[in-house]
């Protein structure tokens, strides 16, 4: 299945200098998202949103995608993790939660003043890398599950390997539907539709006249 780039990246490639970049989003419960690129400093979007800089520690397996509805599943491993962080991984919920892995490029402004507006690069010494329009659109290249979470943990830093399952996965599982009073109101609480579909079964219908009449 073919992606259709944006804009502003078709734009940016064709250009003799290339700045590309790869971001994952997590989505846990509520509102615990955690957002990290491939670069160095913290990503802050024009909406808001902070993108952590992983560099080297955050590493991407290839995209495979086909012409076929083939189920093609991703893995992000983390390394260079502290041993106290993993806590947080071990006690958050996980299974089942989306994970969205996104291609982008972005061009540095050579204006100094930042706008309101204005998409940059926060690094620690709290100098600011501004930047144009495309850094803010990134490109979806998979967006999938979580699935299993392996650890290997070191003496002082650990690493996570997280496996991702395609949302195509969804069309190898069986949707059960059961024509019963008692399914329908799991949907639906005062729906009665089905009600009496249980004492129809065996419910003997006289039509017509008898015979010998």
């Amino acid at each position: 299945m073919s992606r259709d780039l944006i804009p502003d990246t078709i734009q940016s490639i064709s250009q003799d200098v290339v700045r590309p970049f790869f971001a994952v989003e997590l989505k846990f419960d509520g509102e615990n998202t955690l957002r990290m690129w491939t670069g160095q400093g913290t990503l802050i979007l024009a909406d808001g949103t902070e993108w952590v800089g992983a560099g080297d520690l955050l590493n991407i397996s290839t995209i495979e995608e086909t012409s076929e509805m083939a189920v093609k599943g991703a893995t992000v491993t983390l390394n260079g993790i502290p041993s106290n962080v993993i806590s947080l991984a071990l006690g958050q919920p996980y299974q089942g939660r989306v994970c969205n892995i996104y291609f982008g490029t972005f061009t540095v402004s050579d204006g100094s003043l930042l706008q309101e507006d204005s998409s940059y690069i926060l690094l620690e010494d709290g100098s600011k890398i501004i930047l144009q329009g495309s850094s803010n659109q990134f490109n979806e290249i998979f967006s999938g599950y979580m699935d299993q979470m392996n650890i290997q943990e070191e003496a002082e830093t650990s690493s996570v390997e997280l496996t991702v399952e395609n949302k195509l996965v969804d069309l190898e599982r069986a949707r059960v539907a059961r024509f019963t009073s008692g399914y329908q109101k799991s949907l639906y609480e005062n729906d009665q539709g089905f009600d009496f579909v249980e004492s129809m079964q065996d419910k003997q219908v006289s039509w017509g006249r008898k015979s010998g009449n």
